[in-house]
Formats: structure tokens, C-alpha cells, sequence
């Protein structure tokens, strides 16, 4: 079984789309998401404390601030706006696909866990997560 679960951002952040995922789970299994695109991630996370993921993403952002920082002056693809290239850093250094075990229609996640597309460029965008249970 698959489907393609499309996500609008406004900017970076994480946006939760757990429950869409839980909507469309039957049976049981391995379901797989993976992201199509290359700057932005997958994550599992804490859903109950907003300010978690305010947190995360101000600290990828200081990890890897846009090209306009002089500490990333050394970077050569700028071409397409000063977040593309520190979009693309953060989507290698976080996962692009997720497992989670799926047992009678309902996901194996933790109490307070959800899944979560991380936004990695300022423009708005649609992004695509492909979805496999298998």
C-alpha cells in the first residue's frame, strides 16, 4: 500500500503531520516515509512542548546559518538564495526516511512522539513524503 502525503510550509520549522500518517494506516507492518526532496528532513519527535521544535530549529539554524553568514563564506553553491545551500547541509546531517513498526492500524510511536517534515528553506513550498506499508 502507498500513498504521497503533501505537506505546505511557510518557512522553516517542523510541521507535524501525524495524523494524516495515522488516517491512512490499515493493518499491519513496516510503514515507510521518505522525503522527495533534498532540503528538507523527517523527523520523530516530541509533540506535546511547541517549544521543542521552536528549539530545534534555532539550533540548526546556528549550526548552519544561510550564506549570508560570514562563517559560511567558503560555500560556492549561492546561486539559488543564501538558505539553499545550508538547506541541503541540514537535510545530510538529519534523516530523509523513517520506519515505524505499525501493529493493527496504529503506529508504534511513543506517547509523545510525532512525525514531522522539517522545513529547511524560508519560501513557502509543498513538499512531497512518499509512504510505503508493507
Amino acid at each position: 500500500m502507498q500513498t504521497v502525503f503533501q505537506i505546505q510550509t511557510s518557512g522553516p520549522g517542523l510541521y507535524e503531520f501525524t495524523g494524516h500518517v495515522a488516517d491512512w494506516v490499515t493493518g499491519t507492518g513496516l510503514l515507510t516515509l521518505f522525503v522527495q526532496h533534498t532540503s528538507a528532513s523527517l523527523l520523530i519527535q516530541e509533540n506535546a512542548d511547541p517549544e521543542v521544535r521552536t528549539d530545534l530549529a534555532e539550533f540548526f539554524h546556528r549550526l548552519v546559518p544561510p550564506t549570508t553568514d560570514p562563517s559560511m563564506s567558503y560555500l560556492t553553491h549561492t546561486y539559488e538564495g543564501p538558505d539553499d545551500m545550508p538547506a541541503h547541509i541540514k537535510a545530510a546531517l538529519l534523516p530523509v526516511s523513517l520506519s515505524i513498526p505499525v501493529s493493527n492500524g496504529r503506529m508504534a510511536l511513543g506517547t509523545w512522539q510525532g512525525i514531522y517534515l522539517f522545513e529547511h528553506r524560508s519560501a513557502s513550498q509543498t513538499r512531497r513524503v512518499a509512504a510505503h506499508l508493507g
